[in-house]
């Protein structure tokens, strides 16, 4: 059985067979095979790798290939300015040819799993499996220069498969020696003609030592020095490392003046001698060299000039560069005082929450000006691998430092604010959970030892002050949310927005666009029209567009009037940007029965949704659409169940059993659920079923119980705000959300009458003006005269 199915590009080898599990990097020059590799990249990066059967044809025909190779995937590749490609592939599998076509001048085919047949005994196993090592160990002790690190690496491998697969990979035998192993259907075969080839190989490699030895012996010990130095000193010009600059010896300097601790300099000191014995033209030298310059770049024992923490400077800075969030403001000042009492930047992780463009990114910087540190940021978003996070091990091909420490490195210092933008949107992918890799980053009882896998020796970060931001809690792992607080912003009012516009966004685009404010000028008219009419969202990222794109249509304006003052004014704004976008009042016109406006909460902010109800003849069926999720639909199902008991008290002639209700929350293209609609909905019936509308400017938000209870919701601050936008002047909440309300901006609180419920008869009579009688406990009838007293049981 095949990895993948159906037609997979074919990738010509000339000189090599892969084996599987392992990574190989090619060279693709020909025309074919780039083409062949294009079509691969455009779909899943899988490929099939087949070896010419004569390095020196070219491939007019399948049969010039042999039918056996391995199935892979092209883990990167990079194009040359020739537009030949660079491409790491690593082979999963041995697959055979099963069927051929031939598509744009390239070879593509189907194939199948060319699986191990029979079963060898554990005992067999294992004595292939030590042969096998024995006489790795054996060759590698023949080869000239050190080979302890792949030893070791082979050491580790106690699967057979993965030895063989590994040894006859990088054996010095022939092309055909290896197709001839990689066709060989049982393991154990395989196994027998690779220790046939390797005893072949360790006989030639004798010889060859012998050669050596002899030769190595003619020299006298001087002339040998003399040589080794002459050559040292041409090697050391040519790459400009002469005695002035001694490449070694700065980096011995380097090494003793880095402050590491004792484990990070031991290791320095250990890669230092290693590179000094090494050939630098030897690929382990590079290796060897970047890994050292890692760790004398990063700021072991540097950090930032300490400075008293000033409350009062900090407080200046942020209202400076943000206005309004006073909550959020007031939150960091605390955190900035636990610091400054404890000199000491560990303790909670400040996680910002809140839809996009309301400043949560931005705080990080105006932390760091405060504080007077370095700011960096990485963005998280998309990230699906541990290794960019703990940074891959040295032993592979293009090994990197995972992003912690590479921005650390960036930043030069030990304690920058760093800001981990987006920390909901890490996925969890083939390569390990990142996720799980953040904990260690950002728990403060263990980040004063991170380990980075390419770094390989710990590194403090309990200086770091860090910073998360996110839009939403639902893609953040509970064990990782336990390890931050966190500080939630929602969305700005449109007051809020219009002074955060006159101070900070105009300017800053005028300034962008080569413009001041004696060239251009807008007024308040149309500055407001432009936040109600033309934006409606929960931050100010689509307003500073908008303004973007103002400045834009009037820079041409004043070439043309050669640099003459001009003021934006109401009329220009839909010549600028079209028509109006949104009404500045969504809740205005009347709405009919069966149509109730809700509120919702989404990751972006809060919005006001239309839940809307229609009847029709039918046998009492209930039709939901909306792409509603599980929740909202029993929702549904709980409200028409509600009703059905309760409305024939108010209108004994309904008969639900004649009708089929329909239930649709516009827009059908978007998924939506939530614990927040049934009260909503329960209006939305009762109102179709009475004929009676509900008045629009009336908004509701609240779940329901099949007893009638009203049970509160969260997001009560970021729906409030979006009703207000919307032109909504009262709200129906649970009575237990009134508490909710001191987040709310006073503003809007003027502007908004608030109805908090407790029973769903309660909505009724506001939305609809139906009372219906109360529920009411009936005492116990007394005991029937003769009846015996009743003795409880104990």
């Amino acid at each position: 059985m095949s990895y993948v199915s159906g037609f997979i590009p074919v990738i010509p080898l000339k000189n090599s067979v892969l084996f599987p599990d392992i990574a190989m990097p090619l060279r693709v020059g020909r025309e074919k095979s780039i083409s062949a590799l294009q079509k691969a990249l455009k779909e899943n990066h899988w490929v099939v790798l087949l070896t010419q059967k004569n390095p020196d044809d070219n491939i007019n025909k399948m049969e010039d290939l042999y039918s056996v190779g391995t199935l892979a995937k092209v883990e990167s590749f990079r194009v040359d300015p020739d537009g030949s490609y660079n491409v790491l592939v690593k082979a999963h599998q041995r697959v055979r040819v099963v069927q051929t076509q031939e598509t744009e001048g390239f070879f593509e085919v189907q194939s199948e799993g060319y699986e191990d047949r029979g079963v060898m005994d554990k005992k067999t196993e294992e004595a292939l499996l030590s042969s096998l090592h024995l006489l790795s160990d054996e060759l590698l002790d023949l080869l000239p220069g050190s080979a302890k690190q792949v030893k070791e690496m082979l050491d580790d491998i106690e699967d057979l498969t993965t030895l063989s697969n590994m040894v006859a990979a990088y054996a010095d035998i022939s092309v055909t020696e290896k197709q001839d192993i990689l066709e060989t259907a049982t393991l154990k075969d395989r196994t027998l003609k690779l220790l046939d080839r390797l005893q072949e190989l360790k006989e030639r490699l004798k010889v060859q030592r012998g050669i050596r030895d002899k030769l190595n012996e003619s020299f006298q010990q001087s002339q040998k020095e003399t040589i080794l130095r002459e050559q040292m000193r041409v090697i050391r010009e040519e790459l400009g490392e002469g005695e002035n600059g001694d490449l070694f010896s700065k980096f011995k300097e380097r090494i003793e003046k880095a402050g590491m601790p004792l484990e990070a300099f031991e290791l320095a000191s250990n890669q230092l001698k290693r590179l000094e014995t090494i050939n630098s033209a030897s690929p382990e030298y590079q290796m060897i060299r970047t890994h050292l310059e890692l760790m004398l770049d990063l700021p072991w024992s540097k950090s930032s000039d300490q400075k008293e923490i000033d409350l009062d400077d900090a407080e200046r800075i942020l209202n400076e560069d943000h206005y309004g969030l006073e909550k959020i403001k007031g939150r960091i000042l605390q955190h900035l005082a636990v610091m400054k009492l404890r000199k000491s930047h560990q303790g909670s992780i400040l996680m910002f929450i809140g839809p996009p463009g309301v400043g949560k990114t931005s705080l990080g910087k105006s932390i760091a000006r405060a504080l007077g540190k370095k700011y960096v940021r990485v963005s998280l978003g998309g990230v699906r691998d541990d290794a960019e996070i703990r940074g891959h091990r040295r032993t592979y091909i293009g090994a990197l430092p995972g992003r912690i420490i590479s921005a650390i490195k960036k930043a030069g210092e030990n304690d920058p604010v760093f800001v981990l933008d987006e920390i909901d949107k890490l996925t969890k992918g083939f390569g390990g959970d990142p996720a799980s890799a953040m904990l260690e980053v950002l728990d403060p009882e263990q980040n004063n030892s991170f380990q980075d896998h390419y770094l390989d020796t710990p590194f403090d970060l309990s200086k770091v002050f860090f910073i998360a931001t996110a839009n939403s809690l639902e893609g953040i792992p509970l064990p990782l949310l336990d390890r931050m607080e966190v500080v939630d912003l929602s969305g700005y009012t449109i007051d809020e927005k219009k002074q955060i516009a006159q101070r900070y966004l105009w300017p800053k685009q005028l300034k962008e666009h080569g413009l001041d404010n004696e060239s251009l000028k807008i007024t308040e008219e149309a500055l407001l029209k432009l936040l109600t009419h033309y934006t409606r969202e929960a931050g100010v990222r689509d307003l500073q567009r908008k303004i973007a794109t103002i400045c834009k249509f009037m820079s041409l304006k004043l070439v043309k009037t050669d640099g003459r003052g001009l003021t934006v004014d109401v009329k220009d704004l839909e010549e600028i940007l079209g028509s109006e976008r949104f009404s500045s009042d969504m809740t205005e016109t009347l709405l009919p029965p069966g149509v109730v406006t809700g509120l919702a909460w989404t990751p972006v902010g809060g919005d006001i949704l239309f839940i809307e109800s229609a009847q029709m003849a039918g046998t009492g069926q209930l039709l939901l659409t909306g792409q509603l999720g599980e929740v909202m639909q029993e929702s549904a199902k709980i409200a028409l169940s509600l009703l059905k008991s309760r409305l024939p008290l108010a209108d004994p002639l309904l008969d639900f059993s004649k009708k089929d209700i329909h239930v649709h929350v516009p827009a059908g293209a978007i998924p939506k659920d939530g614990p927040s609609a049934g009260l909503t909905m329960v209006a939305s019936m009762a109102s179709l079923l009475l004929g009676k509308p509900v008045d629009p400017k009336l908004a509701m938000s609240g779940e329901i119980s099949l007893r009638g209870s009203i049970l509160p919701v969260g997001g009560i601050k970021e729906k409030v705000i979006a009703a207000h936008r919307a032109g909504v002047r009262e709200v129906i909440l649970c009575n237990k959300n009134e508490k909710d309300l001191k987040e709310i901006p006073k503003e809007i609180l003027k502007d908004i009458q608030f109805h908090f419920v407790e029973d769903v008869n309660d909505v009724l009579k506001l939305t609809l003006g139906v009372e219906l009688p109360r529920w009411e406990r009936l005492p116990p009838p007394p005991p029937s005269p003769g009846t015996p007293p009743m003795i409880p049981t104990v």
